[in-house]
């Protein structure tokens, strides 16, 4: 029987899709809202005032700040006018975002970057005149002391300057990111995925700029073996880009199960310092981004402040941080120290702020910093730092770091200090973090990642020596005269479990070694000749 096939109408071809400019995108997904980043930061490259992510990624977030604050700003509204009250808002029109941004055909090209830049006498979006954007942030006063939203926003733009020259590709950047709906839990979390990876280009592309981010899987392990919990203060006094504060507000976010344990979270929980402008305002983002609506971040240097003058009241139970790595302080910060401390070094200078912030009742504080090499054997100063340091305190666990977790920023080998106010030292955990297997150093490429620290993670709790672990008496690394004067302290403590690495061996005992190899050949070469010579 024939099979007769049912006939159908000729397909229609199908013209291209052509997106309409005037139509703000629907971003239901993370790849549309990546594709979206992606466009403004392709518009930036374009333009002749921004060099590389440098410029780009600063410029990116204050405008994303802005529009960040704007849906905020609405949705307190809204949340006022549900309640029958009034609503002061933080940004007065016309400055809002909705009065000079929202509309994708509005002010553009040099009446855009005159709103934007000048100080006085700009044309405003409404037609009339007086202080341009930046200076109208700027001026912004709270009437906390310092705490309010205002005072962030002012001290966030006393740093920011507009480095585009085409007032027209900015207002493309403007317009791509008015299609980011900041009251959309499900885009902001997909966004500070996506600002994370932004930090991290940033960071690689930073040359010596690359301090001011650690790598997130090192920032991971040491919140997460420290342990916060709902209620302690959290404090990183360099806070850079802000990882440290981001993971430990995510790690106590799960344990905010009440209305009041949120309040706690967002007011009493997360504390920062950074003093210079541009990290500073890319933690605000960072912090924005993953919830915490008013971030508590110093402006100023956390060293400003003598040591002696730091009391029970600023201490806090926890302090997390990875200071520079080679800086140096002017003579009036290092006045802020004691007579016999003073170094213009600054991680030294932050090792003895960390210590000094450290709560000592009810619960004794605890710290995790990242140290470079130097300290572990550093004289002098540094000696009498660590003195103390095993004399107050209780230096519980180094971890050792492997070759290049920062590079490209830092090839100088890295450590992990461990310690708490819990009394002096008795005996010191070393745990030195491996390499993957076949594997010299990591790179940018090929970075660390998180799940190599399971090991060490599992150990922690458990304490056995192995390959990986070995402990040592306080008597060992803090030597005196007979007179009891400080001779050295050395946390320089080699593996004694691991095998023998000959890369890292002098030229002289690599020598010795080829020759004694070759004496033993000559030997047996000998023995065969002789065995020959009797055979015949």
């Amino acid at each position: 029987m024939p099979i007769h096939k049912v006939p159908t109408s000729p397909k229609k071809s199908k013209k291209p899709t052509v997106a309409n400019p005037k139509t703000k995108p629907v971003l239901t997904t993370s790849q549309q809202l990546g594709s979206l980043i992606k466009s403004a930061r392709t518009i930036m490259r374009k333009d002749k005032g921004l060099n590389g992510d440098m410029d780009r990624l600063p410029m990116l977030t204050w405008v994303m700040f802005l529009k960040f604050l704007d849906d905020l700003e609405n949705l307190h509204e809204q949340k006022a006018s549900l309640a029958g009250k009034s609503y002061k808002p933080v940004i007065q029109s016309p400055y809002r975002w909705r009065d000079w941004a929202a509309k994708e055909d509005g002010i553009t090209g040099d009446d855009l970057k005159h709103f934007i830049n000048d100080q006085e006498e700009a044309v405003r979006p409404d037609g009339t005149k007086g202080n341009g954007l930046f200076e109208q942030l700027r001026q912004l006063r709270g009437v906390n002391g310092g705490k309010d939203q205002r005072d962030v926003i002012a001290c966030i733009f006393k740093g920011v300057v507009n480095r585009m020259e085409s007032g027209f590709l900015l207002r493309e950047v403007i317009n791509r990111v008015n299609g980011i709906h900041f009251s959309s839990s499900e885009e902001i979390h997909t966004l500070s995925h996506l600002y994370e990876s932004m930090l991290k280009e940033m960071r690689d592309a930073a040359g010596d700029s690359g301090e001011f981010y650690t790598p997130r899987p090192l920032v991971r392990f040491m919140v997460e073996v420290t342990n916060p919990r709902l209620g302690e203060t959290v404090l990183d006094p360099a806070c850079g880009t802000g990882g440290f504060l981001v993971e430990a507000f995510s790690y106590l976010s799960a344990q905010a199960k009440t209305v009041k344990d949120r309040r706690v979270l967002l007011e009493e929980s997360i504390f920062g310092g950074e003093a210079k402008p541009l990290p500073f305002l890319l933690s605000q983002m960072n912090l924005l981004l993953h919830g915490v609506e008013s971030p508590q971040i110093d402006p100023r240097n956390s060293l400003l402040v003598p040591l002696r003058d730091i009391g029970d009241k600023d201490r806090v139970d926890i302090v997390l941080t990875n200071p520079p790595f080679g800086g140096e302080e002017e003579k009036g910060i290092q006045g802020n120290f004691p007579d016999d401390k003073q170094t213009a070094e600054t991680a030294l200078l932050f090792l003895m702020l960390i210590m000094r912030k450290l709560r000592r009742t009810p619960k004794p504080g605890r710290a995790g910093v990242v140290v470079p090499n130097g300290i572990l054997f550093g004289d002098g100063v540094c000696a009498r730092i660590k003195e103390e340091l095993l004399k107050d305190f209780n230096l519980h666990t180094i971890v050792r770091l492997p070759n290049g977790v920062f590079s490209p920023y830092t090839s100088i080998p890295a450590n992990l200090l461990f310690f708490d106010r819990s009394g002096p030292t008795k005996e010191i955990w070393y745990y030195e973090q491996p390499l993957p297997e076949g594997r010299k150093s990591y790179s940018k490429t090929l970075p660390l990642q998180y799940e190599e620290f399971a090991d060490c993670i599992k150990w922690w709790n458990n304490r056995t020596e192995n390959d990986q672990a070995w402990k040592v008496s306080v008597d060992q690394v803090l030597m005196y005269d007979n007179e009891k004067r400080l001779l050295s302290v050395n946390l320089d403590t080699k593996n004694p479990n691991a095998k023998t690495d000959f890369e890292h061996l002098s030229p002289e005992v690599l020598l010795d070694g080829v020759i004694d190899k070759e004496k033993k050949i000559l030997n047996v070469l000998a023995e065969i000749k002789a065995s020959l010579a009797v055979t015949v």
